[in-house]
């Protein structure tokens, strides 16, 4: 038996992982304890929790592997600016300090940092590294249900990869090929957030709501002059227009003239070009992404494809590739993102290194839900809310279900805290916001009044998976948020007399990012969502992540009952207790 610790760190979304063997025990990101959101500074207290849930200490880790290759990494910031010279010197002036006094260094400062978390870690036991890119292939392969698949993984970069294709059959994953920086799908649909913008590596997911809203009309000039798109998928960009490898922005004076406007600024109003262009980088990148996918499809002829990666994020486009690329099954990884590569470093020595056997559910996944976080007991929820003074009434069982579904059907919106934090960007039904997606208008208010977001973001439901055909057609769910699906509408009505229309939980667009709730896998969430079908009819909830913009998702009780205490939620329910903000007279 050995214990394996997973660090991502240093760039964005850091976090840790702890496998026991290849069974995941604990998997937390860094800013649900610093609050900082996409923190990326080194996981200490991600790390702590998971040796505390484990029961363990730090010296009884058999194994530490960070994400990526530090050295690699400053080789291509090296050979960037050697190559771009003499532009970029300001950038490169900036960068360097940090590199020469820390980055380059990681090694070192990560056994120091253990050392503090754990005095009896020897600063001189090994610390392994492995590829930025095989780190998500491994965390899109070893959890996946397959026995053999293609792995697709496509982000802003590693250290050289952008894009990397490798063939998983059962514990070996193989490099197959790789297109590298500055060609990056995920750098051009992230010169695209920054230029409408949004924060780069935090709102790429902004431009995807946004982009239901205008039309693909600048399309044409996007392939014209901005990328360069071969047969198979594989592409080149035109760095004439971006300034990432040299400059402090991702665009340049160039990229303003091709589209006539200069960068959006942070709070400037969004404009009907901004929406186009949205819908614009949104169609080229999923086009693109199609088209590299059917060609992976016939050039290897595995029905499985699996998928890690920032831009595998990105739901809509995972639909496409479902629909269209040939590929039977596919399988996301939860936490595609740079959080992902913690637990991917950790699967990658247990395989690689350790040579594990790896043992496979042709009928589910090793992401437990992706219900990897911390959790409290009830007793601690007490404890906080009496610091808080905040009065609370106590239900068990079937009954606490009902009086949520009751308060849901009222109109009210609930903080809903049960059990274990999710590992990744979605709330599944442990740490969310829950409201009545009957209401066309809930949007609106959700948007205005409790997460202070833009009102152009939608709003996803949580449906019993016994349901999904009837609201959302036959095919593959997810119970993950990872994929859209397109909203039947009235159609219902015609299918089942008891069929209840759900507007509140629908995009503009019409489709809506299901998260599909199975009885085996998510009991609690699949019992609410009962409960309040059995009252009204409608088996779905809108469910959406309890937090406030520019905020990371709510972790302990202080972060649900400050979240509660600052919008205008009506019903904190965490553990059994419901807490009503009239009744307390707020």
């Amino acid at each position: 038996m050995s214990y394996i610790l997973g660090i991502s760190a240093y760039y964005h979304d850091s976090a840790a992982c702890l496998l026991k063997d290849a069974e995941i025990i604990a998997a937390a990101q860094e800013e649900r304890f610093s609050r900082i959101k996409n923190d990326e500074s080194f996981p200490t207290e991600a790390i702590k929790f998971c040796l505390k849930f484990a029961n363990i200490s730090l010296a009884e880790v058999d194994h530490v592997v960070f994400y990526e290759k530090p050295f690699l990494k400053f080789e291509r910031l090296l050979e960037t600016y050697v190559h771009f010279a003499p532009r970029g010197l300001k950038s490169f002036l900036k960068a360097m300090p940090i590199w020469l006094t820390d980055k380059l260094f990681i090694k070192k400062n990560i056994a120091k940092a253990l050392n503090t978390i754990d005095p009896t870690w020897e600063k001189s036991r090994p610390i392994l590294f492995t590829d930025h890119h095989h780190a998500h292939a491994a965390s899109a392969f070893y959890p996946s249900p397959f026995e053999q698949a293609v792995v697709l993984t496509v982000d802003g970069v590693g250290e050289w990869a952008t894009t990397t294709v490798s063939i998983g059959n059962s514990a070996q994953l193989t490099l197959k090929k790789e297109i590298n920086f500055p060609n990056s799908i995920g750098l051009l649909y992230s010169a695209f957030t920054y230029y409408l913008g949004f924060k780069v590596n935090s709102d790429e997911y902004k431009v995807m709501g946004l982009a239901s809203y205008g039309k693909p009309i600048y399309k044409a000039l996007i392939y014209d002059h901005l990328i360069h798109v071969k047969a198979d998928g594989s592409f080149l960009l035109n760095m004439d227009y971006f300034d990432y490898c040299t400059g402090l922005s991702m665009t340049n004076k160039k990229f303003d003239k091709l589209f006539g406007h200069p960068a959006r600024a942070k709070d400037e109003e969004l404009l009907v070009f901004h929406k186009d262009l949205a819908s614009s980088i949104q169609k080229v990148t999923e086009e693109i992404m199609i088209k590299l996918t059917q060609s992976l499809y016939k050039e290897f002829g595995i029905e499985n494809l699996c998928l890690a990666g920032g831009v595998a994020l990105n739901c809509i486009i995972n639909s496409s590739i479902r629909q269209h690329s040939g590929f039977k099954r596919i399988w996301v990884q939860p936490a595609a993102g740079d959080a992902g590569g913690a637990l991917g470093a950790a699967f990658s020595i247990y395989y690689a290194h350790l040579s594990g056997v790896r043992n496979i559910n042709l009928q589910a996944d090793g992401m437990k839900q992706s219900l990897l976080g911390p959790c409290y007991s009830q007793h601690e929820v007490i404890k906080t809310l009496r610091v808080y003074g905040l009065n609370y009434e106590k239900a068990e069982g079937d009954l606490y279900h009902r009086k949520i579904a009751a308060y849901l059907n009222e109109g009210k919106v609930i903080a809903y805290f049960k059990g274990r934090t999710e590992f990744g960007p979605r709330a599944l039904g442990c740490r969310s916001i829950l409201a009545d997606p009957r209401k066309s208008e809930m949007k609106a208010i959700l948007n205005a009044k409790i997460k202070f977001r833009e009102s152009f973001r939608p709003f996803a439901p949580a449906i019993l998976e016994e349901f999904a055909d009837l609201y959302f057609g036959t095919g593959a769910k997810n119970r993950y948020m990872l994929f859209t699906e397109r909203y039947l509408g009235d159609h219902n009505r015609h299918q089942a007399n008891h069929a209840v229309l759900i507007p509140g939980a629908v995009h503009v667009d019409g489709t809506a990012r299901v998260q599909m709730v199975n009885e085996a896998y998510h009991p609690d969430f699949h019992q609410l969502i009962t409960a309040f079908y059995k009252l009204t009819g409608c088996p779905a909830v809108i469910n959406t992540s309890l937090n406030v913009m520019n905020e990371p998702m709510a972790s302990s009780p202080e972060d649900a009952i400050c979240c509660f205490l600052n919008t205008e939620i009506d019903i904190l329910a965490i553990e059994g207790l419901l807490i009503d903000k009239k009744r307390i007279g707020l």
